[in-house]
């Protein structure tokens, strides 16, 4: 069994670094001719996977948008979550998960173990109850090969304040950098990573090439949020070999008849 940094580097040798991530918000369903419901959540789903396999590598479904249609709202996310992994696309839960003890190992289980209905390679993580807190976590992906985004400069303007304080003689999200760096062993590309916004001055937030060195980075806001596929060598210099280049809204707007063109399109950008 590899582990998820390696099958990440693959990912990023054989389809490059776009990330597609499947958003069925209210909008967008309407857009797609799709019910507001869970059965259109699916289907939003299902083509989404299609359209990106054998195009991308790495697809993120963002589990909220399952979540809030309930039971039959989970049902259909674990039906894209199976679907993708069965196409051969590496799959990230953007689930933001964070909590402590028993209540996040649980998590980690859920969406990290094995023939789990939720079973993903990798999964999104708070950091802010600490580091820490994520100790069984951090194994249980670990044992089985997974791979954890853990937040650390996000795009929305009220984490600033947050992410950016002092922690000693670095920031917040350096410190939470270097303690998810040292998980990492060193290794060329790890299988744990930061998500850090495309769209944020990381020099701000103390996110040198040296503290995210051998770190895969999430890196939501390209595309409709403003950051262009031209412009990830100058926003991560040493590191941008590292980044998942994650774009929803520019290609989920495409609707079902453009979606496979507008992905063939977007990744030819980050190749």
């Amino acid at each position: 069994m590899s582990d998820f940094g390696a099958r990440l580097a693959a990912a990023f040798h054989t389809h490059g670094r776009l990330c597609v991530g499947i958003d069925p918000h209210e909008a967008l369903l309407a857009e797609w001719g799709l019910p507001e419901s869970a059965a259109g959540a699916r289907e939003f789903g299902l083509r989404t996977v299609d359209a990106a396999a054998g195009r991308v590598g790495i697809v993120k479904p963002q589990v909220s948008f399952f979540e809030r249609h309930g039971s039959a709202g989970f049902a259909a996310l674990e039906d894209v979550l199976a679907a993708a992994r069965a196409a051969g696309l590496l799959v990230i839960a953007d689930a933001k998960r964070g909590d402590i003890g028993s209540t996040m190992d649980a998590y980690g289980r859920a969406w990290l173990t094995p023939g789990s209905p939720l079973e993903a390679d990798a999964l999104t993580v708070s950091p802010y109850l600490g580091v820490g807190a994520l100790s069984g976590t951090f194994d249980v992906a670990a044992q089985h090969g997974k791979g954890l985004f853990v937040l650390a400069a996000t795009s929305n303007p009220e984490g600033a304040v947050l992410q950016s304080a002092a922690a000693g003689e670095r920031t917040v999200a350096a410190q939470v950098a270097a303690e998810v760096g040292e998980r990492n062993g060193g290794a060329q590309l790890g299988s744990f990573g930061l998500v850090v916004g495309a769209t944020l001055d990381r020099g701000a937030f103390g996110l040198t090439d040296e503290v995210l060195s051998g770190t895969p980075i999430l890196a939501p806001g390209f595309g409709f949020q403003g950051a262009r596929p031209a412009d990830l060598g100058r926003l991560f210099d040493a590191v941008a070999v590292n980044v998942v280049a994650s774009e929803s809204r520019s290609i989920l707007s495409a609707g079902p008849e453009g979606i496979s063109a507008r992905i063939a399109e977007r990744a030819a950008l980050y190749a």
